[in-house]
């Protein structure tokens, strides 16, 4: 009885401190996107990370508001945009050329706009997204929702670039659901950067 009562306090303490380990990661993942470093007017490129695209073709509302703070970024400081993403299972194009599609449309010239489609995940946008750079090039500004921002901004900078970033909003209806997420492909990706696990 003594024995099997130390095993559920043991059990009742693990859970404990892991609650505690999510909960400090939380904490720490809602600073960090709150507290962005300004962007370097030296940044040589906008990279925008992809999310859904819809069957009919259209930008699912994540997405529209990543293309949204691209572009503001680019009226800014205007410089070339690299579209990242490739195409999901449902998807009908890649979201790399959606996304570029839809910047052409709002007047951004086609030149100053390239897609890179063959990605399936963060780590690899930002590494194929380095073909479209020039070998001096290696200040990038990526672009990406709030919460995902600040792993995006270590993925870039373990990558190589030195680089900066704007989160745009997530809508308040998926900010918990997000928000936890986030904090478990934290843990994936410090796993992989251990050589743990693979990243797919």
């Amino acid at each position: 009885m003594q024995g099997r009562r130390r095993i559920i306090m043991g059990l009742i303490g693990v859970l404990v401190f892991l609650l505690v380990c999510f909960l400090a990661g939380l904490g720490v993942l809602v600073w960090a996107e709150t507290h962005p470093a300004p962007v370097s007017d030296r940044s040589a490129a906008i990279v925008v990370l992809g999310a859904q695209v819809y069957p009919d073709g259209s930008l699912s509302p994540q997405l529209e508001l990543r293309m949204e703070a691209a572009l503001a970024e680019y009226h800014r400081l205007p410089r070339p945009i690299i579209c990242c993403g490739g195409q999901g299972e449902k998807e009908p194009l890649p979201e790399g050329d959606a996304m570029r599609q839809w910047l052409i449309e709002k007047g951004v010239p086609q030149v100053l706009v390239v897609s890179e489609t063959a990605s399936t995940n963060t780590v690899q946008n930002l590494q194929n997204a380095r073909q479209f750079l020039a070998e001096d090039e290696n200040c990038i500004t990526v672009i990406t929702s709030d919460y995902h921002l600040p792993r995006a901004l270590r993925m870039a900078r373990d990558t190589g670039y030195e680089a900066d970033g704007v989160g745009s909003p997530c809508k308040p209806e998926y900010w918990l659901k997000n928000h936890l997420r986030e904090v478990f492909a934290w843990g994936k990706y410090l796993l992989y950067k251990a050589g743990l696990v693979d990243y797919q």
